[in-house]
């Protein structure tokens, strides 16, 4: 469910509103997740809904949290921005913009490198996954 403007600049960080609501991206590098490994999941900042495992999160080396794939349905639209064709990654619940996907991941992790804003996504923790209501997803840490 989409939120209304005024609710979304009160509860999100202004970085977090620029990028997923702004369709913009962080400064590389800058994200407390870009090199951040601890055992657990990535959810959409705006909605909440799961997106990313840290089983599935590598070190790209592009400045950005990468991961090989997503943990539930994300939304990929053709993106003509910049004077280059991409494929943006949203979220399916709140269409937030969360980065874009490339096909130069890791071939032994299926090849695809999502490349996603660390600002569009905070991190639950394996051992608050139940607390937070995100206990079918402990079964990927098993």
């Amino acid at each position: 469910m989409k939120k209304d403007k005024e609710t979304l600049l009160r509860t999100l960080d202004p970085i977090a509103y620029y990028v997923t609501q702004e369709n913009k991206t962080e400064r590389p590098y800058t994200s407390k997740y870009d090199q951040f490994y601890q055992e657990g999941i990535y959810v959409d900042v705006v909605s909440k809904e799961a997106l990313f495992s840290s089983k599935d999160k590598y070190d790209a080396g592009c400045g950005w949290p990468s991961f090989s794939k997503p943990i539930a349905e994300v939304v990929k639209k053709k993106d003509k921005s910049l004077g280059m064709i991409r494929i943006e990654v949203r979220s399916k619940e709140a269409d937030s913009h969360l980065g874009h996907v490339f096909d130069d991941g890791p071939k032994e992790l299926g090849g695809l490198r999502y490349c996603i804003n660390g600002a569009a996504l905070e991190f639950i923790p394996k051992d608050k996954l139940k607390e937070k209501g995100y206990e079918k997803f402990l079964a990927l840490f098993e």
